[in-house]
């Protein structure tokens, strides 16, 4: 099936508008091999020190030359996703041992939840932590002691950092093993209305408390389909997990079998010779359009608006919302799953999930089913479902969807398009999620009402004071601000104006969550106030419109009047909760549309700083060689004009027949 010209032309301007920065990017991964640590090149006072505590695996990795795997964790037992990690290393380490090969634990990192802090201060460290995760899986992996990387991660900032730090390390393999989420509970809607009733005054805490712990209730992902769900969805989608391997519940005998297969493959893979797969040749430019697309035909999680850049510029590869936007407009919409419909993740995976979603975009030629995978048979085997029969995990053709309420194919989609635009205008650019917000409230214009805050919101709300047509704005609210914190909390107030029949917005530099839905939203506006953008400049009352139809923000404002105004004055800093510590994150982050990251802006700063260097040393070759060792990467570009490899396109046509070897 031929691509999709849309996605065709999206991913020729990617491509072309990444040249210069892949081409660098794939140099270093280059010196990385030649002239990184790297076991081979260690003294023997070093590595003495790496095996010390080794046991039964020392004497192997004192004699050298075999597949040693790296675990990147984000293990903890408080936070109901990461909890399932715990025993995950010690079977792991069981499971290379079967394939002849040692297992080390390189390094933990931090996983905070959003739901946890949530309208408290440490929600501001949220999207801050996404780079210290980065930092933290590169200085584990910068002991070199390893030929493979296996990424224990699911949540919101999680899964962006670990890929963002292993892709510094894009000379070595590397596959995220994911846990799952947890079995369904109290229906998220039915959540949604109490908690919508307690901001009402119509039910107390204990009834909200009782409702909260029954749905969220068990070790997994929350089961919307929210900025976890929608991680997992799009690493499957560049091809770096084992196939199918997403949505299956924790502790469950075939998330076991998965996890087992996931170790032997990696280990297959970080072995030297044609089989293997460095992860700087698996995320290229179309890898990136694949997750792009799984992202607006599932109606994933705008925070991805901001984790994808990031990623992609760990990469070198330059992705931002105008292509997001381009793409919109031609994939279609899927799924109905909540926050876009009443369904969970659970629902999504019984009516055919991942591999019944690949299967109709290939079928539609929405996805590049040339670029290489971590599964041998290349990405047709991700249209392929997973079943265990006895002991063995096989693999068969993805089936007809179980469920059209909740997924459909490209013939009979929800929508037409992905659901999220780019608006923008005299107020900035901004990202707006439309899947879940009813047509007769795509366009809002109404005067503004101006916050510092959402605790500032929430207070105006008790007062009565937002009981009329209103758009709020909450600025200050971005990556240099503050850290660029959700405001998931305005959510249920917000709807509670819209029932009463209000023409209700958001407007803010601020991020929302990923279970964010009907309240129209025009978010991740850029530049920041704090940067004195346009969002600075606006005043109670002044007349707004956000429009997702013709995808515009702007202030109806007299333009002589408007350029007078002088940008509000900016708060002062916050303290508390370890905030302070994390001043040099937010004191030169770039925009949303970049990613909001001060580590990539300093990174790339010395990326271009070498850039003659590495352009002399590597740019005769340019994409197809750099990086390439003739025995490891044969048959594969990383410019993401990809060569078919061996057992790539055999099966061009995804989920035809039975595959048991993925």
């Amino acid at each position: 099936m031929s691509v999709h010209p849309v996605v065709a032309s999206v991913t020729e301007r990617i491509i072309e508008r990444s040249a210069v920065s892949r081409r660098r990017y794939l140099a270093l991964m280059e010196l990385n091999r030649q002239k990184g640590i790297s076991r081979p090149r260690m003294a023997c006072g070093n590595l003495a020190h790496a095996m010390a505590a080794s046991g039964e695996d020392k004497a192997q990795l004192m004699r050298g030359g075999g597949v040693n795997l790296g675990v990147i964790t984000s293990y903890n037992d408080m936070l109901s996703a990461h909890q399932p990690y715990a025993r995950y290393p010690d079977q792991m380490k069981l499971f290379a041992r079967e394939m002849g090969a040692t297992l080390q634990v390189a390094g933990g990192v931090p996983a905070m939840c959003d739901g946890v802090t949530q309208g408290q201060e440490g929600m501001e460290l949220s999207l801050l932590s996404r780079d210290n995760i980065a930092m933290g899986t590169a200085i584990g992996l910068s002991h070199g002691m390893f030929e493979g990387v296996a990424l224990l991660g699911i949540c919101d900032k999680i899964v962006p950092g670990l890929l963002m730090g292993a892709l510094r390390f894009g000379h070595l393999p590397a596959l995220l093993v994911p846990a799952g989420p947890m079995t369904s509970g109290l229906p998220n809607k039915e959540k949604q209305r109490v908690r919508q009733l307690y901001a009402e005054g119509k039910v107390d805490s204990s009834a909200l408390m009782e409702a909260e712990a029954a749905s969220y209730h068990s070790a997994g992902t929350c089961t919307f389909y929210g900025t976890a769900n929608t991680n997992q969805m799009m690493v499957e989608l560049m091809g770096l997990m084992l196939p199918d391997s997403a949505f299956w519940n924790p502790n469950s005998r075939i998330r076991q079998a998965l996890n087992r297969r996931a170790v032997h493959r990696l280990v297959e893979i970080s072995r030297p010779g044609e089989g293997h797969r460095p992860l700087a040749r698996l995320v290229d430019e179309k890898a990136i359009v694949n997750a792009a697309v799984g992202l607006l035909a599932t109606g994933g999680s705008t925070n991805h608006a901001i984790h994808l850049p990031a990623i992609a510029r760990a990469a070198g590869i330059c992705i931002d919302w105008s292509d997001l936007d381009t793409l919109s407009s031609a994939v279609p919409l899927l799924t109905r799953a909540y926050p876009n419909g009443s369904a969970d993740v659970n629902a999504m995976q019984e009516a055919g999930g991942l591999p019944t979603l690949i299967a109709a975009l290939c079928e539609a030629g929405m996805l590049h089913q040339d670029i290489l995978t971590v599964s041998r048979g290349g990405f047709s085997d991700y249209a392929c479902r997973a079943r265990l029969e006895g002991e063995a995990l096989l693999y068969s053709a993805a089936r007809a969807s179980a469920d059209r309420g909740v997924l459909r194919d490209t013939k009979e989609p929800f929508r037409k398009d992905g659901g999220m635009r780019l608006v923008q205008g005299s107020l900035g650019r901004g990202i707006y999620k439309t899947s879940a917000v009813d047509e007769d409230r795509q366009t809002i214009e109404a005067p503004a009402a101006v916050f510092q805050t959402q605790e500032d919101v929430i207070t105006a709300f008790k007062a009565g004071k937002l009981n009329r047509d209103v758009i709020v704005v909450v600025r200050f609210q971005g990556p240099d601000a503050n850290g660029m914190p959700e405001l998931h909390r305005l959510t249920p107030t917000l709807a509670v104006l819209q029932d009463k029949g209000y023409r209700v917005a958001l407007l803010t530099d601020g991020r929302m969550s990923g279970a964010s839905g009907k309240v129209p939203a025009a978010i991740h506006i850029c530049p920041e106030a704090h940067s004195g953008g346009p969002i600075a400049r606006i005043q109670d009352g002044d007349m707004l419109r956000i429009c997702a139809r013709r995808g515009e923000i702007e202030a109806l404002v007299d333009p002589a009047i408007w350029e007078r105004r002088q940008p509000a004055m900016q708060p002062l800093p916050g303290m508390g909760t370890g905030r302070e510590m994390f001043a040099l994150m937010r004191s030169r982050s770039d925009s949303a549309e970049k990613g909001g990251s001060a580590m990539l802006a300093a990174m790339e700063d010395v990326m271009d700083r070498h850039g003659v260097e590495l352009d002399k040393e590597f740019g005769d070759a340019r994409h197809d060689n750099a990086g390439r060792r003739d025995d490891e990467m044969s048959g594969h570009s990383g410019s993401g004009h990809s060569r078919p490899v061996s057992g790539a396109s055999d099966r061009a046509g995804a989920g035809r027949g039975r595959v048991d070897h993925a």
